[in-house]
Protein backbone atom coordinates (compact mmCIF):
# COMPACT_ATOMS: atom_id res chain seq x y z
CA UNK A 1 0.00 0.00 0.00
CA UNK A 2 1.42 3.40 -0.96
CA UNK A 3 1.90 6.03 1.70
CA UNK A 4 -0.02 9.24 1.37
CA UNK A 5 1.96 12.44 1.69
CA UNK A 6 0.65 15.85 2.62
CA UNK A 7 1.47 17.83 -0.51
CA UNK A 8 -0.94 20.74 -0.28
CA UNK A 9 0.60 24.19 -0.66
CA UNK A 10 -1.26 26.78 1.41
CA UNK A 11 -1.08 30.55 1.06
CA UNK A 12 0.46 30.93 4.52
CA UNK A 13 3.50 28.96 3.33
CA UNK A 14 4.35 31.91 1.07
CA UNK A 15 3.72 34.68 3.53
CA UNK A 16 7.35 35.37 4.50
CA UNK A 17 8.77 36.11 1.07
CA UNK A 18 5.45 37.26 -0.42
CA UNK A 19 5.02 40.06 2.10
CA UNK A 20 8.54 41.37 1.49
CA UNK A 21 8.25 41.03 -2.30
CA UNK A 22 4.91 42.81 -2.62
CA UNK A 23 5.90 45.56 -0.21
CA UNK A 24 9.25 46.08 -1.93
CA UNK A 25 7.93 46.24 -5.50
CA UNK A 26 5.01 48.46 -4.54
CA UNK A 27 7.21 50.86 -2.58
CA UNK A 28 9.82 50.97 -5.35
CA UNK A 29 7.24 51.81 -7.98
CA UNK A 30 5.29 54.34 -5.94
CA UNK A 31 8.20 56.18 -4.32
CA UNK A 32 10.34 56.42 -7.46
CA UNK A 33 7.42 57.41 -9.67
CA UNK A 34 6.33 60.02 -7.12
CA UNK A 35 9.85 61.41 -6.94
CA UNK A 36 10.11 61.56 -10.73
CA UNK A 37 6.70 63.22 -11.07
CA UNK A 38 7.52 65.78 -8.38
CA UNK A 39 10.88 66.72 -9.91
CA UNK A 40 9.38 66.88 -13.40
CA UNK A 41 6.49 69.02 -12.16
CA UNK A 42 9.03 71.48 -10.76
CA UNK A 43 10.23 72.12 -14.31
CA UNK A 44 13.46 70.12 -14.21
CA UNK A 45 14.92 68.67 -17.41
CA UNK A 46 15.17 64.99 -18.26
CA UNK A 47 18.78 64.57 -16.97
CA UNK A 48 17.86 66.00 -13.58
CA UNK A 49 14.72 63.86 -13.39
CA UNK A 50 16.71 60.75 -14.29
CA UNK A 51 19.41 61.43 -11.71
CA UNK A 52 16.79 61.99 -9.03
CA UNK A 53 15.07 58.74 -9.99
CA UNK A 54 18.28 56.72 -9.92
CA UNK A 55 19.25 58.19 -6.56
CA UNK A 56 15.80 57.30 -5.25
CA UNK A 57 16.16 53.74 -6.53
CA UNK A 58 19.50 53.15 -4.81
CA UNK A 59 18.57 54.89 -1.57
CA UNK A 60 15.16 53.24 -1.43
CA UNK A 61 16.48 49.73 -2.07
CA UNK A 62 19.08 50.08 0.66
CA UNK A 63 16.54 51.56 3.04
CA UNK A 64 14.07 48.75 2.40
CA UNK A 65 16.75 46.11 2.94
CA UNK A 66 17.93 47.70 6.19
CA UNK A 67 14.40 48.23 7.48
CA UNK A 68 13.30 44.67 6.73
CA UNK A 69 16.47 43.20 8.20
CA UNK A 70 16.14 45.15 11.45
CA UNK A 71 12.42 44.47 11.74
CA UNK A 72 12.61 40.75 11.05
CA UNK A 73 15.76 40.38 13.16
CA UNK A 74 13.83 41.79 16.10
CA UNK A 75 11.17 39.15 15.53
CA UNK A 76 13.87 36.46 15.36
CA UNK A 77 15.41 37.69 18.61
CA UNK A 78 12.03 37.49 20.33
CA UNK A 79 11.44 33.97 19.00
CA UNK A 80 14.87 32.81 20.16
CA UNK A 81 14.34 34.30 23.62
CA UNK A 82 10.99 32.51 23.95
CA UNK A 83 12.50 29.22 22.81
CA UNK A 84 15.38 29.56 25.27
CA UNK A 85 12.96 30.16 28.13
CA UNK A 86 10.81 27.24 27.04
CA UNK A 87 13.88 25.00 26.93
CA UNK A 88 14.74 25.92 30.53
CA UNK A 89 11.18 25.30 31.68
CA UNK A 90 11.13 21.87 30.01
CA UNK A 91 14.33 20.94 31.84
CA UNK A 92 13.31 22.34 35.23
CA UNK A 93 9.55 21.66 35.37
CA UNK A 94 8.68 18.97 32.80
CA UNK A 95 5.47 17.94 34.60
CA UNK A 96 4.13 21.49 34.59
CA UNK A 97 4.98 21.87 30.92
CA UNK A 98 3.19 18.61 30.09
CA UNK A 99 0.13 19.83 31.96
CA UNK A 100 0.31 23.14 30.11
CA UNK A 101 0.37 21.34 26.77
CA UNK A 102 -2.53 19.14 27.86
CA UNK A 103 -4.66 22.17 28.77
CA UNK A 104 -3.94 23.70 25.36
CA UNK A 105 -5.38 20.64 23.63
CA UNK A 106 -8.36 20.53 25.98
CA UNK A 107 -9.12 24.17 25.13
CA UNK A 108 -8.97 23.23 21.44
CA UNK A 109 -11.72 20.64 21.87
CA UNK A 110 -10.13 17.34 22.94
CA UNK A 111 -11.39 15.52 26.03
CA UNK A 112 -9.01 15.38 28.96
CA UNK A 113 -7.82 11.79 28.49
CA UNK A 114 -7.16 12.17 24.78
CA UNK A 115 -5.49 15.56 25.26
CA UNK A 116 -3.14 14.03 27.85
CA UNK A 117 -2.24 11.13 25.54
CA UNK A 118 -1.54 13.53 22.66
CA UNK A 119 0.57 15.76 24.91
CA UNK A 120 2.59 12.80 26.18
CA UNK A 121 3.25 11.41 22.71
CA UNK A 122 4.21 14.77 21.22
CA UNK A 123 6.45 15.53 24.19
CA UNK A 124 8.25 12.23 23.80
CA UNK A 125 8.77 12.89 20.11
CA UNK A 126 9.70 16.61 20.20
CA UNK A 127 8.93 18.49 23.39
CA UNK A 128 10.39 21.85 22.38
CA UNK A 129 8.90 21.72 18.89
CA UNK A 130 5.45 20.94 20.31
CA UNK A 131 5.55 23.84 22.75
CA UNK A 132 6.99 26.18 20.12
CA UNK A 133 4.18 25.34 17.73
CA UNK A 134 1.17 24.98 20.03
CA UNK A 135 2.06 27.31 22.92
CA UNK A 136 4.17 30.02 21.26
CA UNK A 137 2.82 29.86 17.70
CA UNK A 138 6.29 29.46 16.19
CA UNK A 139 6.65 27.07 13.25
CA UNK A 140 8.90 26.56 10.23
CA UNK A 141 6.17 28.03 8.02
CA UNK A 142 6.05 31.45 9.66
CA UNK A 143 9.47 31.72 11.30
CA UNK A 144 11.35 34.94 10.67
CA UNK A 145 14.20 35.00 8.11
CA UNK A 146 15.91 38.41 8.25
CA UNK A 147 18.38 38.00 5.39
CA UNK A 148 15.76 36.58 3.05
CA UNK A 149 13.39 39.44 3.79
CA UNK A 150 16.13 42.05 3.31
CA UNK A 151 17.30 40.67 -0.04
CA UNK A 152 13.80 40.21 -1.41
CA UNK A 153 12.79 43.72 -0.35
CA UNK A 154 15.85 45.34 -1.94
CA UNK A 155 15.57 43.41 -5.22
CA UNK A 156 11.84 43.90 -5.63
CA UNK A 157 12.12 47.60 -4.75
CA UNK A 158 14.69 47.99 -7.53
CA UNK A 159 12.48 46.08 -9.98
CA UNK A 160 9.51 48.29 -9.16
CA UNK A 161 11.60 51.46 -9.40
CA UNK A 162 12.88 50.59 -12.88
CA UNK A 163 9.50 51.12 -14.58
CA UNK A 164 9.23 54.92 -14.12
CA UNK A 165 12.90 55.31 -15.08
CA UNK A 166 12.33 53.45 -18.35
CA UNK A 167 9.39 55.74 -19.08
CA UNK A 168 11.57 58.80 -18.39
CA UNK A 169 14.11 57.56 -20.91
CA UNK A 170 11.57 56.88 -23.64
CA UNK A 171 9.10 59.78 -23.53
CA UNK A 172 9.47 63.46 -24.45
CA UNK A 173 10.59 65.73 -21.65
CA UNK A 174 7.35 67.72 -21.62
CA UNK A 175 5.25 64.57 -21.05
CA UNK A 176 7.33 62.89 -18.35
CA UNK A 177 5.04 63.66 -15.42
CA UNK A 178 1.83 62.59 -17.19
CA UNK A 179 3.15 59.40 -18.77
CA UNK A 180 5.02 58.29 -15.68
CA UNK A 181 1.83 58.73 -13.66
CA UNK A 182 -0.28 56.79 -16.17
CA UNK A 183 2.19 53.93 -16.50
CA UNK A 184 2.60 53.77 -12.73
CA UNK A 185 -1.14 53.50 -12.16
CA UNK A 186 -1.24 50.63 -14.66
CA UNK A 187 1.79 48.98 -13.04
CA UNK A 188 0.29 49.30 -9.57
CA UNK A 189 -2.97 47.73 -10.76
CA UNK A 190 -1.08 44.76 -12.18
CA UNK A 191 1.09 44.46 -9.08
CA UNK A 192 -1.85 44.73 -6.71
CA UNK A 193 -3.84 42.15 -8.66
CA UNK A 194 -0.86 39.79 -8.82
CA UNK A 195 -0.17 40.07 -5.11
CA UNK A 196 -3.84 39.46 -4.31
CA UNK A 197 -3.94 36.47 -6.64
CA UNK A 198 -0.87 34.82 -5.15
CA UNK A 199 -2.20 35.52 -1.67
CA UNK A 200 -5.65 34.15 -2.50
CA UNK A 201 -7.49 37.46 -2.14
CA UNK A 202 -9.75 39.46 -4.46
CA UNK A 203 -8.00 40.75 -7.61
CA UNK A 204 -10.16 43.87 -7.84
CA UNK A 205 -9.75 44.77 -4.19
CA UNK A 206 -6.01 44.20 -4.29
CA UNK A 207 -5.58 46.34 -7.40
CA UNK A 208 -7.88 49.11 -6.17
CA UNK A 209 -6.24 49.68 -2.78
CA UNK A 210 -2.74 49.81 -4.28
CA UNK A 211 -3.60 52.18 -7.13
CA UNK A 212 -5.53 54.52 -4.83
CA UNK A 213 -2.60 55.16 -2.52
CA UNK A 214 -0.17 55.33 -5.40
CA UNK A 215 -2.27 57.96 -7.14
CA UNK A 216 -2.52 60.00 -3.95
CA UNK A 217 1.27 59.85 -3.45
CA UNK A 218 1.99 61.04 -6.99
CA UNK A 219 -0.61 63.79 -6.75
CA UNK A 220 0.95 65.04 -3.52
CA UNK A 221 4.50 65.12 -4.87
CA UNK A 222 3.36 66.69 -8.13
CA UNK A 223 1.70 69.43 -6.12
CA UNK A 224 4.85 70.02 -4.09
CA UNK A 225 7.01 70.06 -7.22
CA UNK A 226 4.73 72.50 -9.03
CA UNK A 227 4.51 74.77 -6.00
CA UNK A 228 8.25 75.02 -5.40
CA UNK A 229 8.97 75.09 -9.12
CA UNK A 230 6.82 78.18 -9.49
CA UNK A 231 8.32 79.73 -6.33
CA UNK A 232 11.88 79.17 -7.51
CA UNK A 233 11.11 80.24 -11.03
Amino acid sequence: MSRLSHSEIHMVHRIGWLRAAVLGANDGLVSTASLVVGVAAAGSGKPEVMIAGLAGLVAGAMSMAAGEYVSVSSQTDAEQADLARETRELEETPEAELEELTRIYVERGLDRDLAEKVAVQLTERDALGSHARDELGISETVTARPLQAALVSALTFAVGAVLPLIVVLLVPEAEIALLVAVSTIFGLAVLGGLGASVGGASLVRGAARVTLWGALAMAATAGVGALFGVAVG
